[in-house]
């Protein structure tokens, strides 16, 4: 099979012929049709955000594809099957505190590198090898335009970090990082799921001014000015009473008063969801107030990706409808052009814009 190569970091991906994968006991064999290539590729395939790759390696988070070999643990599943194949895997020896592997992207600790040895290729690739429990049937509508739902790579992110946070229908949440790529995905997700409102702060002007258009009066995007008091005060406005849920997206670049600034506009018993990358490249890290947090009995809760429970749900909310991706500007590229797209993908990382990769398309 044909495959993107990282073979170090800081050279272009390679794309050359490597042995087909071998599903074991336990996983299958998927043929990719579509692989979400994120803003920030170029970032982690240059060396700069350090993430645990060993090169050689086949990168990709996640991707659309039909079932091409099956395990005999499968009961359910068929060859031909089309379906999403999550990257978050987890060890199966510890119910508790699993360690987890993105496949062909990341990994925490010890033991997640360990088995990022095991499961290290990733969905630039005409074939992937999943274990049985990552792969998710999608609707055959997905099959029509796979590339559009191999944004399920960016969508399930915020997802789980709003599952985390117990975001209800009807209450008030402020998104951190709003104008991002995945902070733009969680305004989506968040009114999908029935939030009231949604506070949406950046400096983006031209993105907030997206998120408004597209959302109506139920998005409230304030503009940033980089003074935290000042910020905190704005944000408190838009929201026109309490906020209930606080979710932090954003990038390793932002500074932690950022964080800081909106995470403290969370009404008392409020709840604050950290997923973003604040710190991660040196920096400040956060610091909110021991008091503030004691007395207003806030809940602080960090959120590494997402549960695999909620590959169904973010499925189901696109299969109804309730979350359109209609609205996405989608540029394919092919395997071939792999490199053409990390460039493009850094280039159109703004709210709404996927980058994807067709491996079966020549």
């Amino acid at each position: 099979m044909r495959a993107a190569v990282l073979t170090e970091f800081g050279a272009p991906l390679t794309v050359r012929e490597v042995p087909d994968p071998e599903a074991g006991g336990g996983e299958v064999l998927v043929e990719v049709l579509a692989a979400c290539v994120a803003p920030y590729a170029a970032e982690v395939f240059g060396g700069r955000r350090n993430y645990p790759l060993v090169p050689p390696v086949v990168p990709g988070i996640g991707g659309v594809g039909r079932i091409a070999r099956l395990g005999p643990d499968a009961t359910r599943l068929h060859v031909g099957d089309l379906v999403w194949c999550d990257s978050t895997v987890r060890s199966r020896d510890d119910a508790l505190t699993p360690d987890i592997a993105l496949q062909g992207w990341s990994s925490r600790g010890d033991g997640g590198a360990k088995l990022a040895e095991h499961l290290r290729d990733g969905a630039y690739a005409e074939l992937m090898r999943v274990p049985t429990e990552n792969v998710f049937p999608l609707p055959a509508a997905a099959g029509e335009d796979p590339a559009r739902w191999a944004a399920l790579s960016v969508h399930a992110i915020p997802y789980g970090g709003l599952l985390a946070g117990g975001l209800q229908a009807g209450e008030t949440l402020l998104v951190s990082g709003a104008t991002g790529n995945l902070g733009s995905s969680a305004v989506a997700v968040a009114l999908a799921m029935g939030a009231g409102r949604v506070i949406a702060p950046g400096r983006n002007r031209a993105a907030l001014g997206l998120l408004a258009d597209r959302f109506g009066p139920r998005v409230r995007p304030v503009a940033l000015t980089g003074d935290e008091t000042t910020d905190r005060a704005a944000m408190s406005a838009a929201a026109g009473g309490p906020v209930d849920m606080v979710i932090d997206l954003l990038p390793p670049a932002a500074p932690s008063t950022a964080a800081r600034a909106a995470a403290m506009t969370v009404r008392e018993y409020g709840r604050v969801v950290l997923m973003g990358g604040v710190g991660m490249l040196g920096g400040d890290d956060l610091a909110l107030p021991y008091p503030w947090i004691m007395r207003h009995s806030i809940t602080v809760r960090g959120r590494w990706m997402y549960p695999r429970e909620a590959n169904v749900g973010i499925v189901r909310l696109l299969a109804c409808g309730a979350l359109d991706l209609a609205p996405e500007r989608v540029r394919s590229f092919r395997l071939a052009d792999a490199n053409e797209a990390v460039a493009y993908a850094a280039a159109h990382g703004g709210p709404f814009d996927r980058t994807v990769l067709t491996p079966r398309q020549r």
